[in-house]
């Protein structure tokens, strides 16, 4: 077995923080051969709480959106003033795939711009596949791995609106991306995602009072919701850019706040509850009794287990 397909020899190259082994490991993460997945298995086993002795360093950050609200753009931005800063960082780009062929545009990419000679970026564009709910079947995988190697590490998920609160069981911190006079305020309030978000980011704050009266918007629908602690934020990507220093501090003040741990320990149980409901169904739910008693036995769990881990867990009380 080459080097290239160690599981466990890239998932140590990502827990000292060898950055070149990323792509190698993305590589193995999103294979369906067989094969690969057991060595996925003992590439992520390397960088689990156990291994790590801890969580993982990385700040994984959930930017989520409808189409045309200035994401990809946002990120750009974003990435030179974390660049800037000396961090460094990874981006999964979670694009639309085609109901027919099953293929994906993969586009985000090419929207994203960054330096691709710069050793300290990684952008890489994944298929949602059959996921609605914004996140591809190997990101959360690829989350958790690029966390242990990259000070942070984005998801761009699919700009599909209602369906993408998937996304808020992945990251530490989400952020919401609007924009002006889009609607955007009134969609999301009805779909439901205006619950999911850390921080709120209004767009194109250089078209003035169109853009205040949208922040102004959202802060009154956070504040219909009980979320009046949610920051709302106006920025401009365009240069010079504006709010993007503030949107900075503001992510790494939500990080600071958060109990890094009790949040992707809730995240990896019910990451494993889904994924077990996905692939053995309602039958497989009331082997265990429910979902309740699925709940209550994966609370009973080690906290330092990964998600294939408990998965394998519920499959050996129910099947």
């Amino acid at each position: 077995m080459s080097a290239a397909q160690d599981g466990a020899a890239l998932g140590a190259r990502l827990r000292a923080r060898e950055l070149e082994a990323a792509p190698a490991a993305l590589n193995l993460l999103e294979s369906a051969a067989p094969a690969d997945r057991e060595q996925a298995a003992l590439l992520l086993a390397e960088v689990s709480p156990a291994a790590l002795g801890g969580e993982a360093p990385g700040h994984v950050i959930g930017v989520t959106g409808p189409p045309g609200a200035g994401k990809s753009t946002l990120l750009s931005a974003l990435l030179h003033a974390w660049r800037a800063r000396g961090q460094t960082v990874a981006v999964l780009a979670v694009d639309p795939s085609s109901r027919s062929s099953g293929g994906s545009l993969l586009g985000d990419r090419a929207r994203i711009e960054f330096d691709p000679s710069d050793g300290g970026v990684l952008i890489r564009s994944t298929a949602a596949g059959e996921r609605l709910g914004g996140v591809a079947r190997s990101t959360r995988e690829e989350a958790v791995a690029l966390s242990a190697a990259f000070d942070v590490v984005v998801i761009e998920t699919v700009g599909v609106g209602q369906a993408e609160t998937d996304v808020a069981e992945v990251a530490d911190t989400v952020a919401v991306v609007v924009q002006p006079g889009g609607g955007d305020v009134l969609q999301f309030l009805k779909a439901g995602i205006m619950e999911i978000p850390d921080v709120v980011v209004v767009t194109k704050a250089d078209l003035g009072p169109l853009a205040l009266r949208a922040r102004r918007e959202v802060s009154a629908a956070l504040r219909s919701l009980g979320s009046s602690a949610t920051r709302v934020l106006a920025v401009s990507s365009l240069h010079p850019t504006s709010g993007i220093e503030e949107l900075v501090a503001t992510l790494d003040e939500h990080r600071d706040g958060l109990d890094v741990a009790a949040r992707r320990l809730r995240a990896r149980r019910a990451a494993a509850l889904s994924e077990f409901a996905v692939e053995h169904g309602e039958r497989g739910l009331r082997a265990l009794h429910g979902r309740r008693a699925a709940e209550r036995l994966l609370a009973e769990q080690d906290p330092a287990l990964g998600v294939g881990e408990l998965v394998a867990t519920l499959e050996r009380r129910a099947l």
